[in-house]
């Protein structure tokens, strides 16, 4: 077993992103995500790679583009504020099919909100913050091992699909440390990309773009595009369980909530209430098919969040009909704890 070291969150994730081939960063400094930038300045460097700080939000996910654009594997990081304002060129790449890793380090909100943890921007990542039909590929990290492995795999999947994948992480799983293994668990495979602006020499030209004017071209492309998104959908859901098999009770949650849940439910069957868990670690794609297929035997759904129901209702649209929904959110920097959510349990089973 590789060594493991103690790491903050943010730098299991920094790390991850030079461990998956990542060469080219752009940023913009806000809190809680500066460890990221900070470490990338000093990091990228050693392995010939390019960190630029950007003069704004905007221009950082724009040289992210141009640099995806030509097949190299490009990061930027942010926060709440920061990734509203990378709406535009996100739709943009999606549209393009350019490959891409956001990161969200989510802080409390609406508007300039706070440092404190939340996971108030679900919305924004999982049904597409910009204009347009397109969808980002999100994964939800809920340790500081999954900060490291997660970008990797977001890297792989945004390459695999020619699509921007985004990480969220509240900033609590940001700034806590754990011990963390930091090298990849799989040799890391930076795929051919046919695709991409390397100059002309010796083939046709070619072309990325999201602008579609002759008669139902962009219908037909967006056609295109939901076919891959059926394809990922099918694919390439990750969650994980624990403690289904005799529940009279399921809790949903993702992130920070997920560890705070796991805790809970150590308590509820103490206390002879069988409760499991079932933890989405890819948003998009939900783990719906698994969801309303549990929800056929167990009637009784717990969805916590550290928002006021952003995911409650992608939970409602996949669970069975006969589910029995229950919500447990704290927003605004509020933390749910174990003590509250066996509370909800307790409620939920009455």
């Amino acid at each position: 077993m590789s060594e493991r070291t103690l790491t903050k969150g943010n730098i299991a994730l920094a790390e991850g992103a030079i461990q998956a081939g990542c060469r080219f960063y752009f940023g913009y400094p806000i809190t809680p995500q500066n460890d990221i930038p900070e470490y990338l300045a000093l990091n990228l460097p050693k392995v010939k790679g390019v960190f630029i700080p950007a003069e704004s939000e905007i221009a950082s996910i724009n040289m992210v583009m141009g640099a995806a654009a030509s097949g190299k594997r490009a990061l930027t990081s942010s926060s709440g504020p920061g990734i509203s304002l990378m709406q535009e060129a996100l739709s943009y790449m999606a549209g393009s099919d350019i490959p891409c890793v956001v990161v969200n380090i989510m802080r409390v909100g609406p508007g300039l909100g706070g440092i404190a943890p939340t996971q108030g921007d679900y919305n924004q990542a999982v049904h597409g913050g910009g204009h347009g039909d397109y969808k980002n590929i999100v994964l939800a990290p809920a340790s500081v091992q999954e900060m490291f492995d997660f970008t990797i795999k977001a890297f792989e999947l945004s390459d695999k699909y020619r699509n921007p994948a985004m990480i969220i992480a509240d900033a609590m799983i940001g700034q806590f440390q754990e011990p963390c293994r930091l090298t990849p668990k799989e040799p890391v495979i930076i795929p051919e990309k046919p695709w991409a602006l390397t100059g002309r020499a010796g083939r046709n030209p070619q072309l990325l773009k999201s602008l579609y004017l002759g008669d139902g071209e962009q219908e037909t492309h967006n056609l295109v595009m939901k076919a891959k998104y059926d394809r990922i959908q099918e694919s390439e859901v990750l969650y994980e369980t624990r403690d289904l098999d005799d529940a009279d009770l399921m809790i949903v949650a993702f992130g920070t909530p997920s560890r705070v849940a796991k805790t809970a439910i150590r308590a509820a069957r103490l206390q002879g209430m069988k409760v499991g868990l079932l933890r989405p670690m890819t948003l998009f794609p939900f783990p719906e098919k698994e969801i309303h297929e549990y929800s056929k035997k167990i009637k009784n759904i717990l969805v916590v969040e550290m928002n006021t129901g952003q995911m409650l209702r992608d939970v409602k649209i996949a669970a069975h009909r006969d589910a029995k929904i229950s919500f447990y959110g704290r927003p605004g920097g509020g933390m749910p704890y174990p003590d509250d959510v066996v509370n909800e349990i307790r409620k939920a089973l009455s």
